[in-house]
């Protein structure tokens, strides 16, 4: 007989002695002139920035007959200033501005950035105004996505290009947290029967259990403090261990002229992002989760954050597994206890090793599966006994050190250059070079 553990036990079992971080992947990709050294570095600020402008432009231009014309001229000017300027692509030709690291998350075609036409072009407050910003790979593609240069842009899937409604009654755990957050009560055995029946996806909950608001509202209110007792170095000492691997990358590509891009994968409430953006050392940061609640509470911590550098700081809604980046084009990637909750573990590290150029390096931490035994046992027990579906466990449950290590070569990254190290009585630090 299957003897079902109850959610209220499951929490017993958790909370106690773990912590959870929604997992990766989430988005946004404008970057702001470098120059702006008063504003948090995102294309919503430098909107903002000159706001003023726009509208001094559209009083006094006598050859402007719509001041809203106006103002998507000058979106456009800063958005292609940001991007460097027009630019042909073999995807797309014509003068399109094209992101130098966004890619299509499916075919790896480099995206363009437009304003969207329809709604208004300014919102949010006088303070903080933002843009609607389609990206597609050329001008004839049927793939779009969509975001707001003062909240994320979400690569994670496209928009449709059809007039077609969906159909009634369909709902998509990836964009229902109050969904998902609901079916995490439900017996383990049921959780795919309950989700297929309501939800056009599947249910994956090491991906989708931890994408509900609260746990957004909590992440930085004690849960994360929380991960120490594992052996988790902590957010400063971890951000000092991270920017110290990165130090000779960066300062190569530096002496070399060029731009240094740093990727926050899982970035959950951006406790990681906006470290790295405060520490100048990056040209430009990109902060990713699958989360659109952690992403939400990164921009708000972001805005409210008075400290905050002339770093391009970008959020993106996006999976792991099909990163949105274009290939060699990312100098350092961090993800912090991030691992654990990435389902497709494999092409995630292997995505992983493509985005990264030639020397770029990838410095993560992660739980070990002795941290959850308890977790474990009682999800088997859930179960009737039997062992659950990689899909359907709470989290990965990496074996040792040794498991993480052939999981990174097998990614492609060389032997001699991985190296994996044990912290407390449950965390695993890696740092790996391409």
């Amino acid at each position: 007989m299957k003897c079902f553990a109850s959610a209220s036990a499951l929490t017993a079992l958790i909370l106690p002695t773990t912590a959870f971080v929604a997992p990766g992947p989430g988005p946004l990709a404008v970057a702001r002139a470098s120059g702006a050294a008063r504003h948090a570095a995102t294309l919503a600020e430098d909107v903002a920035e000159h706001a003023e402008d726009v509208a001094d432009d559209a009083v006094n231009d006598a050859s402007a007959k719509d001041p809203k014309d106006v103002e998507r001229q000058r979106l456009k000017r800063s958005l292609l200033g940001r991007l460097g300027g027009p630019s042909s692509s073999a995807s797309g030709g014509g003068d399109l501005a094209f992101d130098p690291v966004l890619a299509d998350p499916l075919t790896k075609e480099p995206l363009s950035l437009s304003l969207q036409r329809r709604g208004p072009i300014l919102s949010g407050g006088a303070s903080r105004p933002g843009a609607r910003v389609s990206l597609r790979a050329s001008a004839d593609s049927d793939r779009v996505f969509e975001g707001r240069t003062d909240t994320y842009f979400n690569l994670l899937e496209p928009i449709s290009t059809s007039d077609e409604a969906e159909e009634p009654g369909t709902l998509s755990l990836a964009s229902s947290p109050i969904l998902s957050s609901l079916i995490s009560f439900a017996p383990i055995p049921l959780r795919p029967i309950i989700a297929n029946a309501t939800s056009s996806g599947e249910y994956v909950p090491m991906r989708d259990l931890f994408t509900s608001p609260s746990v957004s509202f909590a992440y930085e209110r004690g849960w994360r403090q929380g991960f120490a007792r594992a052996g988790f170095p902590g957010a400063d000492r971890e951000f000092e261990l991270a920017k110290e691997y990165f130090a000779p990358v960066i300062a190569r590509k530096r002496s070399e002229g060029g731009e240094s891009v740093l990727v926050d994968m899982s970035c959950a409430t951006g406790l990681f992002t906006r470290r790295f953006a405060k520490s100048n050392e990056y040209s430009r940061v990109i902060a990713c989760d699958y989360s659109d609640s952690m992403l939400t509470e990164a921009r708000r911590r972001i805005r409210a954050d008075s400290d905050m550098a002339s770093t391009k700081l970008d959020l993106v809604r996006c999976d792991v597994a099909n990163i949105p980046m274009r290939t060699d084009s990312i100098n350092a990637f961090h993800a912090g206890a991030a691992m654990h909750c990435w389902p497709e573990i494999e092409e995630s590290l292997a995505e992983i090793h493509r985005v990264l150029a030639p020397g770029g390096r990838y410095f993560a931490t992660t739980f070990l599966g002795n941290y959850f035994e308890n977790l474990a046992r009682a999800e088997t027990a859930s179960n009737g006994g039997a062992d659950l579906d990689q899909n359907m466990r709470a989290f990965q449950y990496f074996p040792s050190t040794d498991y993480l290590r052939e999981l990174l070569v097998g990614a492609g990254f060389d032997e001699g250059k991985v190296n994996v190290e044990a912290v407390g009585s449950g965390c695993a630090i890696m740092r790996c070079e391409k």
